[in-house]
């Protein structure tokens, strides 16, 4: 693998463009990061939401020899990435949990001994046996990072599972890494590079200004009025993001009630509900989505002409992120927050339960864990389905701060709250087969299911295998029930490492459960976080409440970019020029009523007279000048010059 990548193939970049994507030319900064790539130099790219990143990693894949892997979080995005690829002609295929592990294998496989080209690919599926032994024999041509402002541990949606990717070099050392974000601070860019072992730094960076996206903020009278009339003024599709599922519930029904074709999404829907809720908003067939953040990543739709904020975000990155899915076809289109003075107070408390007190976070740790009946030294790799509305009223706790808990324990790697649709099964077995065959428990039924598993499955002695329990019962011709009750029982007697399948949520153990006493979360990088989320916010805050700064300027100079310019289109930029003309106007005015008394004195009303126009607006411009002391009024009641 130690060849000059640009070297790789004899067909231009433009020509592998027009061939499989139909475009003539490159967008601004995709031509340089591909060459970047092609040169064989790892590079962190910088691109807006909307940019065109994909072109970035699948040119270049198509350029050279080998595969490409894609490490994406967002199962929709390897769907519709994969299935518009498939579309074009271009193997490719998609490794993510969702997927039954049969397919999984056979993916893999083909990627391996195959003509892929692309492989999409989950974090947390980067340390599966499955992948690790077929990684050795894999010819990677690149790596593709998206949403890698994930991998840092100071950005706004830190996700210990990206940790995973470096490793993944080890096999593939000469395999470029390009990395790809729309949010990302200096601070966060560096702790990107320095996680992805950049052999020396290299950033690209894409303008941050959306010349047709109008930014907008409303911060006064009724949110829902404001909200309709943007609605029923601008023609198209729009989206409309709350912070709460109820909210979006409640919000959909009034909209419809008042004739918007509308429906809601978040991530409480099963997962077919909330597919077809997306495909249905993608084809025009509802035309407002009301929705939490859940909703959007991944989702290409070009014609999205407003998105609106019924509330303040706590970060510029995610407000970015978020309003940027409006116009990414070019044509005028509005994000536009509704924000009142209330909810930056919201927020702000907001902090207190996004970081509990350390001691409130082990006690969460604790009651998980008892909750669970998880016992002091077990769990390890385990993962247990968890309700965690049950969970909180069971112990009487907000569902806030549990998940903020969580979010701070998976952070120290010690469990985390996997929220996945469609988790298989998987089975590890902890004693030796000769201890499993002296094993004594459940009686024939036992048996037909073990041997059942010892046919099916193979390594399930060395690692954790994907298992179809459905199979298993086919196979030793008993009940999924009962297939799934003996497994329990082999749980308990620790013969066996079990993770059931589940459509929950799930608890995953990084380690096995320590005494409240040896928890430990290092105080510095707590209050380090904190701090960090602070600062977001206030920029987020700065944005809402500006009256005289180009909102696009300050979110670009927010992202580092140094030649910011007012974007001309955005509530206070038009508000200036409105300003402005109405200026020159009223200095018209007052030029054509000096002229007119330069010859001497003249009646009011013939001065309104000789001007025309509004009678009102002359008369407030003869009281302005007398006021200056420009003019006055004569014996005669005419007004005239002072000189």
């Amino acid at each position: 693998m130690n060849i000059n990548k640009a070297e790789q193939t004899n067909i231009s970049i433009e020509t592998i463009l027009e061939k499989w994507w139909g475009y003539k030319e490159f967008r601004p900064m995709q031509r340089e990061i591909i060459e970047s790539v092609l040169q064989g130099h790892d590079t962190l790219a910088l691109m807006p939401t909307g940019g065109g990143k994909s072109i970035t990693y699948q040119v270049p894949a198509l350029a050279m020899e080998g595969l490409c892997i894609v490490v994406t979080p967002l199962i929709a995005l390897m769907k519709d990435q994969v299935d518009q690829l498939q579309r074009r002609g271009i193997s490719a295929v998609a490794v993510h949990s969702g997927l039954d592990p049969r397919r999984i294998e056979i993916a893999l496989d083909n990627c391996t001994y195959g003509d892929v080209k692309m492989l999409y690919i989950a974090p947390e599926r980067l340390e599966t046996e499955a992948f690790r032994v077929r990684l050795r024999r894999m010819n990677i041509s690149m790596i593709a990072v998206d949403e890698a402002h994930c991998i840092s541990q100071w950005g706004y949606d830190f996700r210990p599972s990206y940790l995973n990717i470096a490793k993944v070099r080890e096999f593939a050392p000469d395999a470029p890494i390009l990395a790809l974000t729309a949010s990302a601070t200096e601070e966060v860019a560096k702790d990107i590079m320095h996680h992805l072992h950049f052999g020396s730094e290299n950033i690209l960076r894409s303008s941050f200004a959306r010349p047709n996206l109008s930014y907008v903020v409303r911060d006064s009278g009724d949110k829902y009025e404001n909200m309709l009339r943007v609605i029923n003024n601008v023609p198209g599709s729009g989206i409309v993001y709350m912070r709460t599922r109820e909210g979006t519930e409640q919000l959909a029904e009034q909209l419809r009630k008042d004739g918007v074709n509308a429906n809601y999404y978040h991530a409480g829907l099963p997962s077919m509900e909330r597919a077809l809720r997306q495909d249905e908003w993608r084809e025009g067939k509802t035309r407002v989505i009301v929705a939490t953040n859940a909703f959007g990543m991944g989702i290409d739709k070009a014609d999205v002409r407003f998105v609106i904020h019924f509330a303040m975000c706590d970060s510029l990155e995610a407000y970015y992120q978020e309003a940027g899915r409006a116009g990414r076809d070019g044509r005028r289109s509005y994000a536009v927050l509704l924000a009142e003075q209330r909810d930056g107070e919201s927020i702000a408390k907001l902090f207190k339960t996004e970081f509990p007190p350390i001691d409130e976070i082990k006690r969460v740790y604790e009651l998980i864990c008892n909750y669970l009946q998880v016992a002091i030294g077990d769990g390890c790799g385990a993962s247990f389905a968890f309700n965690i509305y049950d969970f909180c009223h069971t112990v009487k706790l907000s569902s806030i701060m549990v998940t903020n808990a969580l979010k701070i324990l998976e952070q120290n790697r010690l469990m985390a709250l996997i929220d996945e649709q469609d988790n298989p099964a998987k089975l590890m077995f902890t004693c030796s087969r000769d201890a499993l065959y002296k094993l004594n428990a459940g009686g024939n039924d036992m048996d037909a299911m073990l041997l059942a598993i010892l046919r099916l499955y193979n390594g399930v002695f060395t690692s954790f295998r994907n298992i179809d329990e459905l199979q298993i019962a086919s196979f030793a011709k008993l009940s999924p029930e009962r297939v799934h009750e003996l497994l329990k029982i082999l749980w308990r007697m620790h013969v066996i490492r079990y993770i059931p399948a589940a459509r929950t949520p799930m608890i995953y153990f990084d380690s096995e459960r320590l005494p409240q006493k040896d928890i430990y979360i290092a105080p510095e990088t707590y209050r380090y976080r904190y701090n960090k989320a602070v600062e977001r916010f206030n920029s987020m805050l700065r944005y809402t409440t500006s009256i005289d700064e180009c909102r696009s300027k300050i979110i670009e100079e927010y992202f580092g970019e140094p030649n910011a310019k007012d974007c001309g289109i955005c509530d206070i930029c038009i508000s200036k020029r409105k300003k402005v003309a109405s200026s020159n106007v009223l200095d018209n005015i007052d030029t054509q009523i000096l002229s007119m008394l330069s010859d001497g004195e003249v009646s009011i009303k013939d001065i309104v007279a000789a001007i025309g126009g509004r009678s009102e607006l002359i008369a407030e411009r003869i009281d302005y000048l007398l006021s200056e002391k420009k003019i006055s009024v004569s014996i005669s009641g005419k007004v005239k010059i002072n000189k």
